[in-house]
Order: structure tokens, then C-alpha cells, then sequence
């Protein structure tokens, strides 16, 4: 009976969870994380940020080594400058919200030149959705392993 008892307080204190914190089955990281865990704000913040520069660099592929290259790397750097905002918006550390801001400040003078670079071509900041024989980037590519 205690356990019955036990098992309604933990199912009734899920239930007043705030709002604004998600699990991870819901915003599809489960899969990326392992984890069936309940997302804070600045978890959820990462998630979407990540979710967001996946599906720019999963557009189709130009041909052109050069343009397919400067495509992919605004919504790249673009998740850098999302990220570097969620520091901003929940991190406390001094030095990393300093770093936060060098990040916001560079990589957006990078998506603006390489914006003008494609600009100045006729192109257009994302690729056109391609066929299917248009190459696609790879959606679960993990960037841990890249470095950065």
C-alpha cells in the first residue's frame, strides 16, 4: 500500500512540472542523449538550437565545393550564435559569457560575409531543396566528435 501510496505523490508531482521544461522524448533528443529526463529552460534552449542547425545543414548539397560549403556553414555558425545567446540568457560564469560574446560577434560577421559572398554570385543563403539524386547531408552527424 506504501508503494501505491509513493507511486500517486511521484505522478502527481510530474504533473505540476512547469511548463516550459519538456522531456527529451518530446523535442527529439532522446534518441542523441539516451535519456528520457525532463529538459530546463537552457537544456531546451541547446535542444532547439541544435534541432534548428541540423535541418539548415541537412538541406540539399550544391555541387559547387564552394558554394555547398559557404551554405553550410551560415546555419552552422548560426547554431554557435544560438548557442553563445543561451549562455547569455541563462549562464551565470563571467568567462563564458564573455566567450559567449566573441562567439555572437564573429560568427555573425562570418554569416554576413559568406551571405555577401553567395549574394554576389546570384545565390541565395540556402541551397534549393534538391531530387533524389541530390546529395543530403547526413542528419546524424555528431559534432562531438569534430572538435567543437
Amino acid at each position: 500500500m506504501k508503494y501505491l501510496a509513493a507511486l500517486g505523490a511521484i505522478a502527481t508531482l510530474g504533473a505540476c512540472s512547469p511548463a516550459a521544461e519538456k522531456t527529451a522524448s518530446e523535442t527529439g533528443t532522446e534518441a542523441a542523449t539516451g535519456t528520457a529526463a525532463t529538459l530546463n529552460p537552457a537544456q531546451q534552449a541547446y535542444a532547439d538550437a541544435n534541432a534548428a542547425m541540423h535541418k539548415g545543414m541537412g538541406a540539399a548539397i550544391d555541387p559547387d565545393a564552394d558554394v555547398a560549403f559557404m551554405q553550410g556553414m551560415i546555419p552552422h555558425h548560426q547554431g554557435a550564435v544560438d548557442m553563445a545567446r543561451v549562455v547569455l540568457d541563462h549562464g551565470k560564469d563571467p568567462e563564458t559569457r564573455k566567450l559567449a560574446e566573441a562567439v555572437i560577434a564573429s560568427q555573425s560577421a562570418e554569416i554576413a560575409m559568406m551571405q555577401a559572398w553567395l549574394a554576389k554570385r546570384g545565390l541565395k543563403s540556402a541551397p534549393p531543396s534538391g531530387g533524389p539524386d541530390t546529395p543530403v547531408a547526413n542528419e546524424k552527424v555528431d559534432h562531438s566528435k569534430m572538435g567543437h
